[in-house]
């Protein structure tokens, strides 16, 4: 299996969770924006949005990275989607409902004003910070009223929901906001357990260079 990308991108990342948790055998392909390759043939084969991450296995080929995870852990870890049971499964798709349209939502725009824009000489919109930061305190919110309950989002075990999480929150304590979760202390144990996976500890040690 080859994955398309940098590991400075999030997207990238949260696939190499899935994978490392996983236990697949994957290699990571470089993709030079700096010359556009991204654009190039060979990877719009791959993903025609000439985006990252890409991925291919065998002959096929997958774009957007929680449909990566997704077939990862369906051929090498399907226990991550819990698919043999509907209410589990059923959660499991809610919480990464949640994590994309919510939490990853209101993360997003705080991590380009302070990580990506002052990479490429930007500054940092203070105002859009502030406000994204209120919507992942509301966000916040409800995870700790969850995980007061549950140790992890779906329920008392872990899955793809909860990995999903990783590189967005990874890249979250590369910035000011680092001690974001402190107020919630469900939703900072639930982290502290994430952070003791060795998956996620491979991924840390990826993004450490560029954060």
């Amino acid at each position: 299996m080859k994955l398309y990308g940098a590991t400075v991108s999030w997207n990238v990342t949260r696939c190499v969770v899935a994978l490392e948790e996983a236990g697949a055998e994957y290699q990571i392909v470089p993709i030079d924006f700096a010359t556009a390759e991204h654009k190039s043939p060979d990877h719009l084969a791959c993903n025609p949005f000439g985006q990252v991450p890409a991925f291919q296995d065998g002959d096929l080929h997958l774009w957007e990275s929680r449909a990566i995870c997704k077939y990862v852990a369906r051929k090498h870890k399907p226990d991550l989607l819990r698919e043999g049971n509907l209410k589990e499964s059923a959660m499991m798709d809610v919480w990464l409902e949640v994590e994309a349209n919510q939490y990853t939502a209101a993360l997003n725009p705080i991590l380009y004003q302070c990580l990506v824009s002052p990479m490429f000489g930007g500054t940092t919109d203070q105002k859009v910070v502030e406000e994204n930061l209120e919507k992942l305190k509301k966000v916040l919110e409800v995870y700790e009223a969850r995980l007061a309950k549950h140790k992890y989002l779906a329920g008392d075990f872990l899955s793809l929901a909860d990995l999903n999480h990783v590189s967005v929150t990874l890249c979250l304590l590369a910035t000011p906001h680092a001690s974001l979760f402190d107020p919630y202390p469900h939703v900072k144990a639930w982290w502290d357990g994430l952070m003791a996976r060795p998956s996620v500890q491979k991924v840390a040690a990826l993004m450490k260079p560029s954060a």
